[in-house]
This record gives C-alpha cells, structure tokens and sequence, in this order.
C-alpha cells in the first residue's frame, strides 16, 4: 500500500467535498469512505454526512461507509447521528436501511459492532451507536442469518 498516493487522494477529495456542486460532494462522500481508515478522512466524512446543503450528500456518504461493514464506517455514521438534526437522522436512517436490510449476518455484525462502540469513550459515539443498534434492532432482514448445515465428510 502506497501511503504517499493514498494520502494524495484523500488531500483531492478533501478538496472535491468542498465544492459548491452537490454531485461533487456526493462523489467525494463515496470515495473518500473508501479512504476512511485514513485518519484525515475521518472530518470530512462527517461533514459529508451531516451535509449542510444537501441531504443526498448525507444519503450518499452513509451509505458508503455503512457498505464498509467495518468499525471505521459505523463509527462514522454514529458519531454523525448523535447530532443529527431531525432531517438528517431521517436520511442516515434511510441509508441503514437501504445498506442493512437485505442479510441478517450484515446486520447482526453491525449490532455487535454497535454494542462494542456503546461503550466508546468518545461520548458522541458511544450515543450514536445506542441510537444505531437501536435502529438495527428493528430491521428484519430479508435473508435470514446464513443456515450452516453439516459439514460434508
């Protein structure tokens, strides 16, 4: 992994969530949760999904660091729902539907992922991921938990 490319690219898409183009943005909010294990990337991320000027932006950016399914992007999302206005809260929502509803193994992960980040010492996430779980907690997948039948010999 090159870190001197890697921070490049977030330094440019730093700079592409700056703009006054909503799309811009959007693309920015996508690429950049791709980088989020990038420590830079981590405010910018936020700012995207709390979006002052385009609730798309915030739909956007949620659900591409949900679709990580890792700690960084929930971490993200929660902090972000934490202090979300009410409208914004609906559209972080609307990602963690649109991201989590169809396995229930995405799902569980999450919850378990949330469960851990209730107890972050951050207090912003720690209340963002209560609020997460929650949300997680009412969601019934379409597929079920993988069925593991017995293993072949």
């Amino acid at each position: 992994m090159d870190s001197d490319l890697r921070g490049a690219a977030v330094a440019a898409l730093i700079e592409l969530a700056r703009s006054h183009h909503y799309r811009d943005r959007a693309d920015a909010g996508k690429a950049l949760a791709a980088l989020a294990d990038t420590p830079e990337a981590l405010d910018p991320l936020l700012e995207l999904v709390l979006d002052p000027a385009d609730t798309y932006v915030t739909r956007v950016t949620s659900e591409a660091l949900l679709r990580r399914k890792d700690s960084i992007g929930l971490k993200v999302v929660a902090s972000a729902l934490a202090i979300a206005d009410p409208s914004h809260s609906e559209w972080i929502h609307t990602a963690v539907d649109d991201v989590l509803t169809l396995f229930g193994d995405d799902r569980d992960n999450a919850m378990r992922l949330c469960e851990e980040m209730s107890h972050d010492t951050d207090g912003r996430i720690a209340l963002g991921a209560r609020q997460l779980r929650q949300a997680l907690a009412e969601i019934d997948p379409v597929f079920g938990p993988a069925q593991r039948g017995p293993t072949p010999t």
